[in-house]
């Protein structure tokens, strides 16, 4: 039995295909409202997006993707639209995620082609068409660290220890606004890039939030993803191989040391993003799925903050005050040799 809004995704892909002898088939769900559909006509598959658009915006996604697209960015060509009742009908990209092709002997490959694809996107002049990743912006996404993860452990920061949060934040903050600003997709990372069938170049997809911002972001976002964990040693070779392929511009009174502070910073205020953001997900929305990569996430923080005395003060406070709590309650993180 058909729902009301299945029924009319129904007769527009009947309408959009001239067909009604296609297949249907919803996909599992992901950490928004939007849902997914392969649809099937003949021998020829599309993606279809559901956005009811009282819960999700399609616009920005469209406005994006033809932009990227018309810019030689490997997103997926849009075959019909319909932002009046939230449908996005896309080409398909199939089904290999990047995560399930990575392991010690394809990694190298694969990141390397990542590196390729991030460079030619940064060198896109998107200054027109995205909105910057201001201060205020990059404060409010730590701040779900203190709206979300340290509520949920029952944590009360002091008036002295609320300063020195608000101090650290804005050192984060200013340490990304200092970098090269360039196209950020915000989301690059392995769940996020497709290996699509005989093609080199991967598939990018989930990119409406991009932004323009600091040039690490998005290597940040692969070589230290929320969801796999690589070598300490393995992630800085893999900068070294980004640093070498970044346009002159980007190196000017920036040797490789700084470059890798740079990315070390923009990594520490990700990570305080999204150690709130899988707890909002859990306490918010019900979604449990995140709990489980929330220790390699506060892992990543303790790791990429050691070497930076600016941050020991605000690391004490986590390791003292956090860290007992968070372990007891989300658990903790086996590090890979």
């Amino acid at each position: 039995m058909k729902t009301q809004r299945e029924q009319i995704i129904y007769t527009w892909i009947t309408s959009v295909l001239d067909s009604d002898q296609f297949e249907i088939n919803f996909l599992p769900g992901d950490a928004s409202f939007r849902r997914y559909a392969r649809i099937k006509l003949n021998n020829k598959t599309f993606m279809l997006m559901d956005a009811p658009p009282e819960k999700e915006d399609c616009v920005p996604f469209v406005t994006i993707d033809q932009f990227f697209d018309s810019q030689g960015v490997r997103v997926p060509h849009i075959v019909a639209k319909d932002l009046q009742q939230g449908f996005l009908l896309l080409e398909d990209f199939g089904d290999i995620l990047l995560s399930t092709l990575l392991n010690d002997d394809t990694v190298d490959a694969y990141y390397a082609q990542s590196f390729k694809q991030l460079i030619e996107l940064q060198a896109i002049d998107g200054t027109e068409n995205f909105p910057a990743y201001s201060y205020e912006k990059l404060i409010s996404e730590m701040e779900l660290l203190t709206d979300w993860m340290l509520p949920s452990l029952n944590i009360q920061p002091t008036q002295d220890e609320q300063a020195l949060i608000k101090r650290t934040f804005a050192i984060l903050a200013n340490a990304a606004l200092a970098q090269p600003q360039v196209i950020v997709h915000r989301d690059f990372h392995s769940r996020n890039l497709m290996k699509i069938e005989g093609e080199t170049d991967l598939g990018v997809i989930d990119f409406q939030d991009a932004v323009i911002g600091a040039d690490t972001y998005d290597l940040i976002s692969i070589t230290r993803d929320a969801y796999v964990q690589w070598n300490t040693d393995q992630v800085y070779q893999w900068f070294r191989v980004f640093y070498d392929l970044l346009p002159e511009t980007a190196k000017q009174d920036r040797d490789f040391e700084q470059f890798k502070k740079d990315a070390d910073m923009m990594a520490i205020q990700r990570h305080l993003k999204i150690l709130g953001i899988f707890v909002r997900l859990f306490e918010r929305d019900g979604k449990t799925g995140y709990l489980k990569d929330l220790p390699r996430v506060m892992w990543y923080l303790l790791e990429e903050s050691k070497n930076y005395a600016e941050l020991q003060p605000f690391m004490q406070f986590i390791q003292a005050k956090v860290m007992p709590k968070f372990a007891a309650k989300y658990g903790s993180y086996e590090v890979v040799a």
